[in-house]
């Protein structure tokens, strides 16, 4: 055992590369992906649920939108193929996530509408159509919330977020935390021990 997580900046573990496929609304996906971040060896079953009940962005959704923790890129990839007009930011603190990432938008000929950055080099004037995120619940309840108050504010007004959280995760105390910090917040399905909550304004 390693002190590595997959929030861990520089990741020390050798990277032992690997693939991961899946299939969303139809399309098939190949993605590269290593250890050293977050579900190396497969899609998270909690992102599965994300894809198969939230409402994918339309064809014609344009705009920026941001995937938080983006991991090796599912998110990222899928919604840069479903919303072809749309600028996808993908956020990790993992370095060795954000080269996947990267990787990966140019395996679905997204490259070019794709930016992958750490955190901190999202520039600030940006707003968000809509924010995805399957969040980093293991980082801890207080830094969770830091990070949901960091981007959720970014949304558009008219904007909306989909986040997946495992029910014994937390993923009811969330709901509600959300809602006592002044969001709009519907648990929109539950499957499998997830609860996909739809968060507006």
């Amino acid at each position: 055992m390693t002190g590595d997580h997959y929030f861990t900046a520089e990741p020390t573990t050798a990277a032992r590369p690997r693939e991961v496929g899946f299939s969303v609304a139809g399309r098939d996906y190949t993605l590269a992906s290593a250890s050293g971040v977050f579900s190396a060896d497969r899609l998270d079953p909690g992102t599965a649920v994300l894809f198969r009940k939230a409402d994918l962005p339309a064809a014609d959704v344009a705009g920026a939108l941001l995937d938080i923790g983006c991991g090796f890129g599912p998110i990222t990839c899928v919604l840069a193929t479903t919303a072809p007009s749309a600028t996808v930011w993908a956020v990790d603190v993992n370095q060795r996530a954000r080269d996947l990432t990267a990787a990966n938008a140019a395996r679905v000929g997204a490259a070019d509408r794709v930016r992958v950055v750490a955190p901190d080099d999202v520039p600030a004037d940006i707003s968000f159509a809509q924010i995805w995120s399957n969040p980093p619940i293991h980082i801890g309840k207080a830094e969770l919330h830091n990070l949901l108050r960091r981007w959720l504010p970014r949304l558009a007004p008219d904007g909306l977020a989909w986040l997946v959280v495992a029910r014994h995760l937390g993923g009811d105390s969330l709901h509600r935390w959300l809602v006592e910090q002044g969001w709009q917040v519907e648990r929109h399905a539950s499957q499998k021990g997830f609860r996909v909550l739809r968060v507006t304004r």
